[in-house]
């Protein structure tokens, strides 16, 4: 098993109900499900568009002919996310000027700009300096400061992606497993926090995880945020990412190295270094405040029923975006998270038609994922059920495996008495955990879960796994990297005929019956004592009496 203690005590596992026979899946049902949200008609599921109109109404109509109750406030099925807006007008006007030579950009292809979500309707500034941070981590605790007191007002950060330990730092920050430091949120988040104009992103495509395409699809269309207080404090004017080719013109244009540099913003001892460049930009946003929204279904516990158990899965996509090779503009994102949404759907059938459990069952479709994990980050901040009375979260973010498997995991690293349920329902499964094989990606940071993990609420997001009875972990990894490759945040994740289903339904049997195995049980799941997430959820223990 994990060399960590388990967390869950013996006592508290025999107190668990042991979960019956797990029900039977349509498969045929689930797959018309994921058909029709990935279908041209939705649009992509696009945030504030009549996509969302139509996936709300649909998710609507099958939890409620499931058998489910409106979960939502005043007996609704929806729980309104009021969102800031913001798109750019036209194309940006962008001139990066390195050792003198002018160079016009062009986005989406040297470079990426998003729409900015801090308040501002407008972009315009000439000649600011830039600056190289290295990987723009300030993190006292680990004894790491990129910064060392340089002043970034009025200036823009150029940072690299991932955390100092990926390619060979000094063990700081736990080798090539990424922590938030890595992800590319915490760097905008660190450049509104040192006065920077802008912070640009170097893509490589390891660190990060994903290609240029990804990049280009996710942040070129238009952007949300929830609506903040102070939106500065969270976002500098300037959020974008560059090409790693654009990155060694313009150290090259500075006397510098690429690589040596990044070699040295691997140790604790780097300094900023100020490149001989400046950027030009101008564009204008339209921006306004809309109301997207979280689709709740409940079946209330027979026994507890101010106790809850959530299962979760993002109902939104990228929309109508950048056509690809094709002239295909829509990003239907069957895999992402068509796949999640359908199995929400059977999940919640299945419960639909069991005897009810001893703790509430709340199905939860949230919204604007894509954009930030802004639907859950709501959710969590205004729960609809008390956060210190939900027992744990199982979130499912493109869960179809690619055929049958031995295997399963969650994303990223976590360690939780909520792991040790779901490994001890799959050992009776004849399952096998594997550890996440991509912790270099984040992806603990990436989906929903996170969102109620911050809160403290045990939390994890279930994954199909690669070792595959037809192919074993070579197949597996193969098809795993193609779909990174070739379809994620791409229009070519779309529905197809004959899909392979076989690791579907023992991976819904998985998911069904660790949920109700905690629905009728009186276990608390609680975090490793080492854990980020303990001391938040350690605040609610006097609230659950």
């Amino acid at each position: 098993m994990r060399a960590i203690a388990t967390l869950l005590t013996a006592t508290a596992l025999s107190a668990s109900i042991a979960a019956a026979a797990p029900p039977s899946f349509d498969m045929a049902r689930l797959n018309e499900d994921v058909k029709t949200l990935s279908s041209d008609a939705f649009e992509g599921r696009g945030v504030d568009t009549p996509g969302e109109t139509k996936t709300i109404a649909y998710i609507s109509a099958q939890m409620k002919a499931a058998g489910l109750q409106p979960g939502g406030p005043g007996g609704k099925w929806t729980q309104d996310v009021p969102l800031l807006k913001s798109d750019i007008v036209g194309a940006p006007s962008l001139t990066l000027t390195m050792g003198g030579s002018a160079k016009p950009l062009t986005q989406g292809t040297e470079i990426t700009v998003r729409a900015a979500t801090n308040g501002q309707k407008a972009i315009d500034f000439k000649g600011v300096p830039l600056v190289f941070v290295g990987y723009g981590v300030k993190a006292l605790e680990r004894g790491w400061d990129d910064f060392k007191g340089a002043d970034l007002k009025g200036k823009i950060m150029v940072v690299l992606v991932n955390d100092p330990d990926f390619e060979g730092g000094e063990g700081d920050f736990g080798g090539t497993t990424m922590t938030y430091y890595g992800r590319w949120t915490y760097k905008y988040e660190e450049g509104a926090r040192q006065g920077a104009v802008g912070v640009l992103v170097i893509h490589e495509d390891k660190p990060a995880s994903y290609g240029w395409n990804t990049v280009k699809n996710s942040n070129s269309n238009t952007m949300f945020d929830i609506v903040r207080a102070d939106p500065k404090a969270e976002h500098p004017p300037m959020e974008a990412w560059i090409q790693r080719s654009l990155a060694v013109d313009l150290f090259k244009a500075a006397g510098l190295d690429f690589d040596a540099m990044k070699t040295a913003a691997q140790k604790k001892d780097f300094r900023p270094v100020t490149l001989n460049a400046t950027l030009d930009a101008s564009y204008a946003m339209k921006t306004g405040t809309i109301v997207s929204h979280n689709v709740l279904g409940r079946l209330p516990g027979k026994t507890h029923p101010n106790e809850t158990v959530i299962y979760s899965a993002h109902w939104d996509h990228l929309g109508i975006g950048l056509p690809d090779s094709k002239g295909d503009r829509i990003y239907n994102g069957a895999q992402d998270n068509g796949s999640g949404v359908a199995s929400l759907l059977e999940i919640a059938r299945a419960f639909g038609k069991a005897p009810r459990t001893d703790r509430s069952i709340v199905f939860l479709a949230v919204t604007a994922e894509e954009k930030g994990l802004l639907g859950s980050e709501y959710y969590g901040a205004n729960p609809i059920y008390p956060l210190a009375t939900t027992a744990g979260m199982l979130n499912m973010d493109n869960v179809f495996g690619d055929s049958a498997s031995r295997s399963y995991t969650i994303s990223g690293v976590a360690k939780l008495g909520l792991l040790d349920m779901l490994i001890a329902e799959g050992n009776k499964l004849g399952r096998t955990y594997s550890p996440d094989p991509k912790t270099g990606t984040g992806g603990f940071y990436r989906s929903d879960h996170f969102s109620m993990a911050k809160q403290g609420v045990p939390a994890l997001s279930f994954k199909p796994g690669i070792d595959l009875i037809d192919g074993g972990v070579t197949r597996g990894k193969a098809l795993a990297d193609a779909y990174t490759k070739d379809k994620y945040h791409q229009p070519a994740d779309e529905w197809a005929p004959g899909w392979d289903m076989s690791a579907v339904g023992p991976d819904l049997a998985l998911l069904y019956n660790t949920g109700r195995s905690l629905a009728d049980s009186r276990v608390w799941p609680e975090w490793s004592a080492d854990s980020e997430f303990k001391a938040k959820r350690d605040e609610t223990k006097a609230e659950r009496k």
